[in-house]
């Protein structure tokens, strides 16, 4: 009897392995914006990358179903930055790193809680060798970026980590 009575008491919750912690019966969309290039340094490409990252995160941790208007939480924002600096210097006096930093500012309102509304910037870095051109790894570059970004927006809506 004691048994019993302890395992009634006791309640038994699963964790989520995708990381979201979301409330299917009050949130069931989500509407993403186009986040169009905005900073003074553009690779076309980079607009898509980022934009089919963060809709694919979307997708594959989430039962959200996307719409284009009236989400129940909504992403927009723009790409701020792409801008690189010379991370270290060789012997010889030349730059031997180069640092390539994008910049995301993003905002985010939830319909069903607008206290967990926000207006935020998110920004992810990488390094290059100097000997090598940026257009030779800027793709590869990019979508490592776009990837991370996409991971603290996901976290910082949906995951509330």
């Amino acid at each position: 009897m004691l048994m019993a009575l302890t395992l009634a008491a006791c309640q038994i919750e699963f964790y989520k392995f995708n990381g979201a912690s979301i409330d299917y019966t009050k949130t069931k969309t989500i509407q993403i914006d186009n986040f169009p290039l905005r900073s003074a340094y553009v690779w076309a490409p980079m607009q898509s990358i980022f934009q089919n990252k963060l809709t694919d995160i979307f997708a594959s941790q989430t039962k959200l179903r996307q719409v284009k208007r009236n989400g129940d939480l909504q992403l927009s924002g723009e790409i701020t930055g792409f801008d690189q600096f010379n991370k270290g210097i060789s012997s010889d006096g030349y730059s031997s790193q180069v640092q390539l930093r994008m910049t995301v500012n993003v905002r985010f309102v939830n319909n069903a809680n607008h206290k967990e509304d926000f207006e935020r910037q998110f920004s992810a870095t990488t390094e290059y060798d100097a000997t090598q051109q940026l257009t030779a790894v800027q793709e590869e570059l990019v979508t490592q970026m776009s990837k991370d970004i996409t991971d603290q927006i996901f976290n910082s809506t949906v995951a509330n980590w």
